[in-house]
């Protein structure tokens, strides 16, 4: 899937099958392994019942699979990227599951040092220190990038109390036009609704939802709804918002994004402190 241009509007939405509301809602979010996503990525995970993590598309280096900006926890637009140095096996064919981390333990190594470096003064700092132990501790398992990178954006869930049910699309039988297997995908884990980033809504061919009866929800996080916060949503980690607000206040906030989504379908509870 292309990465989303936070730059640009989505596209309209009138074409789109929209959800029935007389259905229960089950949500779904579809998204490629992130290292420690930013947090317009994590909102939208977090405002799904089920999320199907992409492990088996071709890897891309300029995304964020391997990679992530930190921000200094005083100044947020001050950002350096983190980066997992990757081997492909297969060259550019190569899928997300299958690259591997090259020079591991100098990977790991400066991992933990730059989030230790950035966050440590945090007086959130413990929460921090949990999901960079989760994240650590698949290096050690596992030596593949999109394991290590679904170690991140599970902790970080996991922080959060979320609630939902997470399947990895290598699993999962699909077709293999963009569109279709997007479809394909959410329709196989009973999905009523998916819910689009602002990139996917240009490309997205609605007859494959609208003939599972999936209605498209183009995800919105309200900027001007929920503080400054919501500023270096789409270009910085989550670890920032993490370490500046900690797991009771981005519960509140992810919640709040919630909220204002469920507005457009009918979202159960998301599970808070």
């Amino acid at each position: 899937m292309p990465r989303s241009n936070a730059s640009s509007s989505p596209d309209t939405t009138a074409s789109y099958p929209s959800p029935d509301p007389s259905r229960p809602t089950a949500a779904v979010a579809i998204h490629q392994p992130n290292l420690f996503p930013r947090l317009s990525t994590l909102a939208k995970l977090y405002a799904c019942n089920t999320r199907i993590v992409l492990d088996d598309v071709q890897f891309t280096r300029r995304d964020y699979q391997h990679r992530t900006r930190l921000a200094q926890l005083t100044d947020p637009t001050r950002t350096q990227w983190l980066s997992i140095a990757a081997h492909l096996p297969d060259g550019r064919a190569t899928v997300i599951g299958e690259v591997l981390v090259a020079e591991p333990e100098r990977s790991r190594r400066r991992l933990a040092l730059l989030i230790e470096q950035y966050y440590r003064h945090s007086r959130h700092w413990l929460a921090i220190a949990r999901v960079l132990e989760a994240t650590l501790a698949a290096f050690d398992a596992t030596g593949r990038i999109g394991a290590i990178a679904e170690a991140s954006t599970t902790a970080l869930l996991d922080e959060l109390c979320w609630s939902g049910q997470t399947v990895m699309s290598s699993g999962l039988p699909s077709g293999n036009g963009r569109s279709e297997r997007l479809g394909d995908l959410a329709g196989l884990v009973g999905a009523t609704t998916y819910l689009c980033g602002t990139g996917g809504m240009r490309y997205l061919e609605p007859e494959y939802f609208d003939s599972r009866n999936i209605g498209i929800i183009p995800f919105r996080t309200p900027a001007e709804a929920t503080g400054e916060i919501w500023a270096t949503a789409r270009r910085i980690s989550a670890l920032w918002a993490l370490a500046t607000v900690g797991p009771q206040g981005l519960t509140q906030l992810l919640s709040a994004v919630a909220a204002f989504n469920r507005g457009l379908f009918d979202l159960r509870p998301v599970t808070a402190y």
